[in-house]
């Protein structure tokens, strides 16, 4: 990593405008058709996020850099209910945007630590951030008493599946997502999990 940046548990008061805009930058091609337009979006985004489920990646002057997010039993990072997406999308827009959310995968592994979504800031990219966010919130999952951490990756993601195997994670199976491949424009998810 160059310059100064520091990792910390938690999102800071005051940075989920630019958490939002990061998270939406990362997985607006995947969720675009679903959570867009980017606007609603990121009032959506900026609504339900946890700033409790997540590690952040701070620059020197406290800058928002990148963030890990994860799930628990108590929640995800971005994932919200159906009161948020009507608060949000009004009854029915919130009600088919849930139908798709939830057939996509809502689900919490008890034998291991899951990861909802890493991101970086495009100028701070190629810096070794997101490895360092990796080691993080693995270093997390441990604390919480995992053996493994698990993340999910598009299988049209290859830049990220790359980065993954790079900091240890190998491929546990694949899912074809099916027609869902026409709302979230890929056509399966690999499993990929990393001994902790």
């Amino acid at each position: 990593m160059t310059g100064a940046v520091t990792l910390r548990a938690g999102l800071p008061d005051g940075l989920r405008h630019q958490a939002a805009a990061i998270y939406w930058q990362a997985f607006g091609g995947k969720l675009g058709r679903v959570l867009g337009p980017e606007a609603v979006a990121l009032r959506f985004l900026d609504r339900v996020m946890r700033a409790d489920h997540c590690i952040a990646a701070l620059d020197g002057a406290g800058q928002l850099l990148g963030l890990v997010g994860f799930k628990t039993a108590e929640g995800s990072f971005a994932g919200g209910g159906a009161g948020d997406l009507r608060a949000v999308y009004g009854r029915w827009g919130g009600a088919w945007r849930g139908a798709a959310l939830r057939a996509l995968g809502q689900e919490v592994d008890d034998a291991r630590f899951l990861i909802d979504g890493i991101c970086v800031a495009p100028s701070a990219q190629g810096q070794g951030i997101g490895r360092a966010l990796i080691e993080a919130v693995c270093a997390e999952g441990r604390l919480r008493g995992f053996g493994a951490v698990r993340l999910d990756v598009a299988d049209s993601n290859l830049r990220a599946r790359a980065l993954y195997e790079r900091a240890g994670f190998v491929l546990d199976g694949t899912a074809a997502i099916g027609p869902l491949r026409l709302i979230f424009g890929f056509r399966a998810a690999h499993r990929m999990v990393r001994a902790v």
